[in-house]
Parts: structure tokens; sequence; C-alpha cells
């Protein structure tokens, strides 16, 4: 019961026991020598002691017994009413805790028989009355009436709050296991981007150590090196991605040039030379499309070949959101692997580019190319799983886009724009 429900009880205590002392002293001071004095005492002595120490709604009580309780006190009211007709006033206390704790029909019933005994008790004391038989039950209709609706209006609220707490509580539910779904989504991004990356190349590296081995023992060693600098860093960034940490490229303070840089030079030394330039050092067009291209095949993996990755900046720099340059990074290394793993492409060309309203990261390669399903970039590649459709999800949640241009035997170019204005809860803390 709240601190209100008990004030509104103890009002009605007292008021009952006010009304009961009222009634006593009204028949002591005219009924002063009747032989019943006593029993009305008595009587009135033993209500207002058990209506004072009923037990309260919602007090741990059942409401049987409640109801027990009630029964037994009505009775003995009655039987004081019939002793002395003075005590019938006292009813308007006892009809609040009828309509309080009995059902609506029993409760309404009584209520009746209490303003039927109120008019008897008075026509008793006063003889016929108009206005003594008319005002009791009027009186006792409008508490009874006000009462009942306030307790639908009540019920109606009891339920509307218990909906909506289910309500909340299954959308809790839903967000949790929204946040575990999305939890999950970045975690096998994160594991693609590095852990299977480094592990494919690895396996390539090893694979072309042990063809060349007898033939060229210095080729092979120079394959082993570089597959265990992969593994090394693979190490490193295995450790960070546990404490999720940002890429290890930008966790020293490097900026995503750098970081682009340092990748272009890593995965052209998987296979030969490494390129770099600023401006328009690089011709992103002579690059890509001079090349050797191979439109036979549907999904082998190529082996291990001469692919030159290149990375060039167009634009005047500005400082990236840490959540930002490590979703730009993590496309960059997705589509590169692609590039290694399946464009069979003698050059590939990363572009930064700083416009007005948005940085721009390209991956372009020339190789074989293939047929993007129209209008979506995360279908492009469907055997691949996780590649395409993890880049388009981390562009997604940072407002930008991810476009994919290809054709069979014209190569491809992975375009993925963020908008310079995200400041939202993408980029409000390192999703990395």
């Amino acid at each position: 019961m709240t601190s209100s429900g008990r004030r509104l009880e103890a009002v009605i205590s007292a008021s009952f026991v006010l009304l009961l002392i009222a009634a006593m002293a009204r028949f002591l001071t005219r009924h002063s020598g009747a032989p019943n004095t006593w029993w009305v005492i008595a009587l009135t002595t033993v209500l207002a002691v058990a209506y004072a120490a009923r037990p309260a709604a919602g007090g741990g009580v059942p409401v049987r017994w409640q109801r027990v309780w009630f029964g037994a006190f009505i009775a003995g009211w009655v039987a004081l009413v019939l002793q002395a007709p003075s005590f019938a006033w006292s009813a308007v206390a006892i009809l609040y805790t009828a309509l309080q704790l009995l059902p609506e029909r029993a409760a309404l019933a009584l209520s009746a028989l209490l303003a039927v005994l109120v008019v008897v008790a008075q026509v008793r004391i006063d003889g016929p009355d108009p206005l003594l038989i008319v005002v009791p039950p009027v009186v006792t209709g409008l508490a009874a009436a006000v009462f009942v609706h306030m307790r639908r209006q009540s019920a109606r609220q009891r339920t509307l709050i218990d909906d909506l707490v289910r309500t909340r509580r299954g959308l809790a539910s839903s967000e949790r296991r929204a946040g575990v779904l999305a939890e999950r989504e970045r975690l096998s991004r994160e594991i693609h981007d590095t852990l299977a990356q480094a592990l494919s190349s690895q396996r390539m590296l090893l694979q072309a150590a042990d063809r060349l081995w007898d033939e060229d023992p210095a080729a092979a060693r120079r394959h082993i090196a570089t597959a265990s600098d992969i593994a090394e860093r693979n190490l490193v960034e295995a450790r960070r991605f546990v404490h999720d940490l940002a890429p290890a490229d930008l966790s020293a303070g490097a900026g995503l040039p750098d970081a682009l840089r340092a990748l272009a030079r890593r995965e052209t030394a998987a296979g030969t030379t490494t390129g770099s330039a600023t401006g328009n050092d690089i011709d992103t067009r002579n690059d890509i499309g001079d090349g050797d291209r191979d439109t036979g095949g549907t999904g082998a993996t190529a082996p291990p070949g001469p692919t030159t990755v290149t990375f060039r900046t167009d634009g005047e720099p500005v400082p990236l959101p840490p959540a930002v340059a490590a979703a730009l990074l993590r496309v960059a290394q997705g589509a590169v692997a692609n590039v290694r793993e399946h464009a069979r492409a003698t050059a590939a060309v990363l572009t930064l580019s700083y416009l007005d309203e948005d940085v721009v990261l390209d991956i372009a390669d020339n190789g074989r190319g293939f047929t993007p399903p129209p209008g979506d970039a995360s279908g492009a590649l469907p055997h691949r799983g996780h590649g395409l459709p993890a880049m388009e999800a981390r562009m997604r949640q940072l407002d930008g886009t991810l476009t994919v241009e290809s054709r069979p035997g014209e190569g491809t170019v992975v375009s993925a724009a963020v908008p310079l204005r995200t400041t939202g809860p993408a980029t409000a803390q390192d999703e990395e």
C-alpha cells in the first residue's frame, strides 16, 4: 500500500471511531437508564478496537481472511444498530471498507443493505421523514458510483502499467539480443579483416615456398620469412583485438594515410615491389590500365604473384575520428585481400581523397573483374561470406556508403565514402 493509501486508511479509521463516540454520546444522553446500556457499550468498544486493528489491504493477510473478518464485523455492527439505531450513521466508514475489500457486485449489494439499515434506523428514531428516507440511499449511491469508477480507472491504469512494463522488458530483451548480434557481427568483421586475411596470406606464401623449395631455395626462404612477418604482425593484431584496441597501424599515433601507405608496402612486399605517391605522382589509369588481365576461371584463388600495390592521396588531409580512420583502414585491408586472392591483378591503387564534404577511399585493380548484382554491393561476392558485406556494414555505421564497380576483364573499383560531418555514436568511440 502506498503512503497516500495508508493516510486514507488512517482517516477512515479515525472517522469511524469518532462516529462511534458521537453515537455513544447521543445514546447515553437520551437512554442513560436503558437496560441494554452495558451491552451497547461493550459492542461499541469491541467494534472500535476491531475496526482500528483490521487487516490492511496489501498487508500480507490473504483476502479470504480479510473478508471473513469483515463479515464478522458487519454482523456485530448490525447487532449494535438493532440495539441502538443512532449507530447507523457509522455506516459511512463501513461503506468505504466494503467497496475496497469486496468484489464489485457484493460491495454494491452490501451498500444497498447499509442504506436500507440507515433508513430503518432513522425511521425508528424520528418517525417517517421524506428527507431521511431519500438522503441515505442517494448519498450511498453517489459514494458507491464514485468509488467504483475510481476502482475501474485504477484497474485500467494497472493494466496499462503492466503492459508498459512487459513492453519495456521485451524491448530491453530485444536490445540485448540486438547488442549480442551486433557484437557478433563486429567480431566476425574483425576476425575476417585481421586473422582470416593474414592466415590466407600465410597459406599462399607457404604454398609458394613449398613449390619453390627445390628449384629456388632462396625465394622459398623469402616467402617463409614474409609469412613469419605476417604471423608476427597478426599476433599483435590478435592481442589488440582481444583487448578491443585500435588497429596496430593507427595505435602509435599514425594517421590514416601512413597506415594505408604501410598496408601498400606490406602487400607489395608479399608480391614483388612497393609503390607510394602523393598528389599526382602516380597516374591511376596507367597503373591499372596496362596490366595483364585474366578473365578465365570463376572463383579459384590466385597463387602469389607480382601484384604492385600503390598508395596516393588527393586533397588537403584533415584529422579523422578514430572510428572513421579504423573503418576505412579495415575496408582497405579487406579490399586488398580480395584483390590478392581473387582478382589475379598485377597492380592495385589505394586512393584517399579529401573532398569538401566527404573522405573517400578508392581501391582499384586491373584484375579479371566480375559482374556485381545490380544495386547490392554486399552481394557482389556471395561466396566470400564476410568481405564486402563487412565493408558495407562498417560504412553504414558511419552514415557512409560503399560502392563496387566492375566488369569482367576490366578490373574492379571499390569506393568507400564517409561524410566529414559524421559525429554520431559510431564515431564517438573507437569501435575497434
